[in-house]
């Protein structure tokens, strides 16, 4: 089920592009072990990779891990390159164009050093 769930999900991300792009390039497997790969590239630059490996668990259980990539230029022209893996952690994706936080004022890393100490101090 997960195969064909994958499989579907790769193909309407294909039919989705607007009906000018052409594929230049397309492959995806699908293992007998539950682990998978597809890439695609199209006319108009864009660029997918993603990557499926089945992990055991225990001797019942197997997880996936998947980690991919994808690369097109925004309509403001900028590149934009996103890394990603999924996994036990969840969703962790990389990029220069993802919005980051501030860095913590000084006052709050103080207050915060200050709570963790103390809290250190009350489980001994």
């Amino acid at each position: 089920m997960c195969k064909l769930v994958i499989l579907s999900l790769l193909l309407v991300a294909i039919y989705a592009l607007p009906q000018n792009t052409e594929i230049n390039r397309q492959f995806q497997d699908i293992y007998p072990d539950g682990s998978y790969e597809y890439l695609y590239e199209t006319g108009n630059g864009i660029f997918v990779q993603e990557e499926g490996k089945a992990r055991s668990i225990n001797e019942e259980n197997v997880d996936l891990v998947v980690q991919g990539s994808f690369l097109y230029t925004a309509p403001d022209g900028k590149e934009i390159h996103l890394s990603y893996v999924a996994d036990e952690n969840g969703y962790r994706p990389q990029g220069d164009h993802l919005p980051t936080p501030p860095p913590i004022p000084p006052q709050i890393q103080r207050a915060l050093d200050w709570i963790a100490a103390r809290s250190l101090q009350k489980n001994r």
